[in-house]
């Protein structure tokens, strides 16, 4: 159980499982255990008339999303020389920290230049000699506090200790991290499966993915921190509005989920890993159970469970990070070594599939992602078009490493045609 904030336990509603049918093999080898002058215009002039009577002035909608069936991306290498980088996140002042899973440090790249400074400070001792990587646990996901929330420009990580995966803040000045402090502790940890993605929702609360720390039992049990997404306030209590308002868990019934993210209408997206069959992007609302590990893919619904909006095969996947657009959402692929786009099919949003396209490879060239961000120094473009920041993860001991791996890449995205 967490040693600084408990789930409480809650009798949620139970899905009927008996004639839900699921493939219990061995892991895929990612997730599993170690082994892209105009025309002349004529204008006439038009006689004076009366002016027209004028009304209040209503401010515009803001854009919301846009339905684009193409894309074409352009990509440029930022940096360089990054050992297993595994969280990604942006600073106030432009430029990005990234988390080294297995070296246990933060980095701060500057992509105006490609710098690359180390966070140093008692925070970053505290990561170096405190974190446990092993396998796929290590130093993890990565979050800055928002301006306007409750904890502006705090960095918050993820990472495993010797007690199991926990959630630290702490202050960064200039490049020095100060003393860390517990935000939640207790998350059961393992080798494999440990979600560990951070991310700020548009309600200011902060979010946390948990894997099932090989504990498949675990992510139908509310009362378990594993196999989750969590939504906390910034001190590590249970957000107003959660299903069980003594219980951080937001959803349950996942695998191991490694990205989080929300569309400008605040539909919320998930990425998550399959055991051996089906890779899934699914709809995240309160209280959902997506199924695991009675089901992987679609086929829960008719019990109670809710369904991927797409899937694909773990060989053509394994999608870790995740970023949404207007016109679509954007999944880092490790065993797949793909940048994959589901693309928006009506500008209405929802949580069915039919809101959803067929998922799109766009970026096939680079070996494994990781990390996937959108710029927030570039706003989203009206017709769809964004800046991507894109981590590779050759050097994760499950790639083949190319020399000046591992990269940070910009991947500019706008629509084809």
């Amino acid at each position: 159980m967490p040693t600084n904030r408990t789930a409480a336990r809650r009798a949620w509603p139970a899905p009927v499982v008996g004639a839900v049918v699921v493939l219990l093999a061995a892991c895929t080898p990612d997730d599993g255990p170690e082994p892209a002058p105009g025309p002349s215009v004529t204008t006439a002039t038009a006689e004076p008339s009366e002016p027209a009577e004028t009304s209040p002035t209503t401010p515009a909608p803001e854009p919301g999303l846009v339905v684009v069936p193409e894309v074409r991306v352009d990509v440029t290498e930022v940096a360089t020389g990054l050992p297993a980088p595994w969280g990604l996140a942006a600073l106030a002042d432009g430029t990005l920290l990234v988390s080294l899973r297995d070296e246990r440090r933060l980095v701060v790249v500057d992509p105006a230049t490609g710098a690359v400074e180390p966070v140093t400070g008692p925070g970053a001792d505290d990561l170096r000699d405190g974190t446990v990587a092993r396998g796929e646990s290590g130093l993890l996901g990565v979050a800055v506090g928002p301006e306007g929330g409750a904890a502006p420009g705090e960095v918050f990580v993820y990472r495993t200790a010797d007690g199991g995966n926990e959630v630290l803040r702490g202050t960064l000045a200039g490049r020095e991290l100060s003393a860390l402090t517990p935000v939640l502790q207790g998350i059961p940890a393992a080798s494999t499966h440990d979600g560990g993605r951070l991310a700020f929702g548009p309600d200011g609360y902060l979010y946390v993915t948990t894997g099932d720390a090989q504990q498949r039992g675990a992510a139908q049990d509310a009362g378990a921190l594993n196999g989750k997404t969590l939504r906390l306030t910034v001190d590590g209590d249970p957000a107003p509005g959660n299903p069980d308002p003594a219980s951080p868990v937001w959803s349950l019934g996942h695998r191991n989920v490694q990205g989080v993210a929300w569309d400008v209408t605040g539909r919320m997206l998930a990425s998550e890993f399959g055991q051996d069959t089906f890779d899934e992007l699914n709809v995240v609302v309160p209280g959902g159970n997506y199924g695991w590990p009675e089901v992987e893919g679609v086929g829960g619904a008719g019990s109670g469970f809710v369904d991927p909006v797409a899937t694909w095969s773990t060989s053509d996947a394994s999608p870790s990070g995740l970023a949404v657009t207007r016109e679509g959402a954007y999944l880092a692929g490790l065993r797949g070594q793909t940048l994959w786009r589901v693309p928006f099919a009506t500008p209405d949003g929802g949580e069915s599939a039919d809101a959803f396209g067929a998922p799109q490879a766009v970026l096939a060239d680079r070996g494994r992602l990781r990390a996937v961000l959108v710029d927030p120094a570039t706003p989203l473009g009206d017709d769809g078009s964004a800046v991507l920041y894109v981590l590779t993860n050759n050097t994760d001991g499950r790639g083949d490493p190319r020399d000046g791996d591992d990269r940070l890449l910009r991947v500019a995205v706008t629509p084809a045609g």
